[in-house]
Parts: C-alpha cells; structure tokens; sequence
C-alpha cells in the first residue's frame, strides 16, 4: 500500500491518493466541518470527470477509475452522497 498526493495542470488536487497493491486507488479529501464536504466532494468528482474524459479520448490506454472518493471529516455522521463520495468521519478510522 502506498500514500500519495495529487495536484495537476488544471489545479484540481485531492489530498490523498491510497494505492493498493493490486491497482485499486481511493482520492480522499480532508475536510474540518459539514461546510466544507460539498467542496471536497466536488473535487473528487472534477478528478474522476477528467479520468473519464481522458479514457474517452486515450483507448489503448486507459486510466483506471478510483475505487473510493472519500473525504474524511471531523463531523459526527457518515454517509454515501448521491455522486458516489463517501463521507467519512474521523473517529471511525481509529481501531
């Protein structure tokens, strides 16, 4: 497994990239409060769009699509929002 950061050309960037082993991928935003998920989400989303575009244009070889939008925050409730992103609280990533 393997943590890294993305930020292109255009500016969009996610604050984590979780690589498995096995090519699966997650884009994880960090966000404090509920104010903020809609923005993290949206980034997610903007970065899974170019991922998209690019396989549309590019097909001997595509990119694979993330596994998991995540964006992790310091609220109280998780939940999967309609576009996919799970929204994910801090205190249940502990062991």
């Amino acid at each position: 497994m393997k943590y890294s950061y993305y930020r292109d050309r255009y500016g969009l960037e996610a604050d984590g990239v979780l690589h498995l082993d096995d090519g699966r991928y997650a884009l994880i935003e960090f966000k404090l409060g509920q104010t903020e998920v809609e923005e993290g989400a949206k980034h997610l989303c903007e970065i899974e769009n170019l991922v998209k575009e690019y396989n549309l244009k590019e097909k001997q070889c595509p990119i694979r699509m993330p596994d998991l939008k995540l964006v992790i925050t310091g609220t109280e409730y998780g939940y999967r929002r309609d576009d996919g992103v799970l929204v994910i609280p801090i205190g249940c990533l502990k062991d």
